[in-house]
């Protein structure tokens, strides 16, 4: 299952409400989802990929995938962060096979080389079928002590696996100081945000932490194959507790003596394309580190972004350094490459000072 529900306000103003990151063809011409989608070939067929996304945007996914059906996109009437997500979609598969094993990867990330992530997918999957109640994360090696992802805090290596660990914790998002630790500790991984394990025992998870939330599951679960599916997912899944998967299910069967908890190590190059500096990573850098996309021009001007989609319009940039300056739909964005987390707070104020039309 590949997650496509996010709205992407980092990567705003290219990134809007009708129009997330995951279905900008602004990588070589392909959507994030595509690329998630065509990773995966080789693994699963087609007809054995699903895509949980936001309702509305179900006809963008059905036309965006060859060979991805209605009946693989699992619409969701409204976001409710990923364990909402991947719970649904642990009910729908429970319903079609109490036997089904998948995996949860997200829109957002790019990933080299692929025959490697390929192998660390079917070692998770191994593993998720062999040991019962085992939930498989898959963990990268830092590079810098980043703050805007999640760590695992790696334990005993898994008898029989190479390359896979137990998982004592889970740390979210740590400030700078922290992540240095980690970084210099050794024994710290990213939390890339994929995952393997057996729906059942997912759910189970679900059904022991937050026992709210598994009964709305099973109330969509209960109702997806006798006629009134979209009515109940309307009625219900809006009521469901908002929460991630880390924080509702990782975290609390890291220590829980009847849950397995691993982590597969993947070697990969791993980019989560979430905010504009993740981004100008994929984009070709000049000799004074500024990254374009579209028309501009700079004088005196180093290590910047720009992406400007309108072919008829060019931007100009003097004597600046570190900046982000994005020109999308009538919309400009001028921000400090340091600040760019901080654009989830400015697509808030603009919502609220000048209305939801702009976002």
């Amino acid at each position: 299952m590949i997650m496509a529900g996010g709205s992407g306000t980092r990567l705003w103003p290219m990134s809007r409400a009708d129009r997330p990151k995951q279905f900008i063809p602004f990588i070589a011409g392909r959507t994030l989802l595509q690329v998630a989608a065509d990773r995966l070939d080789g693994l699963v067929g087609r007809d054995r990929v699903y895509v949980c996304t936001a309702e509305e945007h179900r006809g963008i996914v059905r036309d965006g995938l060859e060979g991805v059906g209605d009946e693989q996109i699992l619409g969701e009437p409204c976001g409710r962060n990923t364990l909402p997500a991947v719970g649904f979609t642990a009910a729908v598969l429970c319903e079609r096979d109490p036997d089904a094993v998948f995996a949860v990867f997200t829109a957002d990330h790019l990933i080299q080389p692929v025959d490697v992530f390929g192998d660390c997918v079917r070692k998770g999957f191994e593993i998720a079928e062999q040991l019962e109640n085992s939930l498989v994360t898959f963990g990268i090696k830092p590079t810098h002590a980043a703050t805007g992802y999640g760590y695992v805090k790696v334990g005993e290596g898994m008898t029989g696996v190479d390359g896979a660990w137990g998982v004592e914790r889970f740390v979210e998002k740590p400030d700078v100081v922290t992540a240095e630790g980690f970084l210099s500790d050794g024994g710290y991984l990213w939390n890339s945000g994929m995952f393997v394990w057996r729906a059942q025992t997912l759910l189970d998870c679900i059904g022991k932490y937050k026992p709210e939330l598994y009964e709305g599951l099973m109330k969509i679960a209960a109702a997806w194959n006798d006629g009134d599916r979209v009515g109940t997912l309307e009625r219900v899944y809006p009521t469901l507790e908002k929460i991630s998967v880390d924080y509702g299910v990782m975290e609390p069967a890291s220590a829980d003596a009847d849950v397995t908890v691993a982590t597969v190590g993947m070697e990969v190059d791993w980019l989560d394309v979430g905010a504009w500096p993740a981004y100008g990573e994929t984009v070709e850098v000049d000799g004074e580190g500024n990254r374009v996309v579209g028309r501009a021009a700079m004088v005196d001007s180093r290590e910047n972004l720009v992406v400007c989609e309108d072919e008829s319009e060019v931007v100009g940039l003097v004597g600046v350094e570190g900046l982000v300056v994005v020109r999308s739909g009538g919309r400009t964005l001028i921000c400090s490459k340091a600040a760019a987390e901080q654009i989830k707070d400015l697509h808030e104020r603009i919502g609220a000072e000048f209305g939801a039309e702009w976002l």
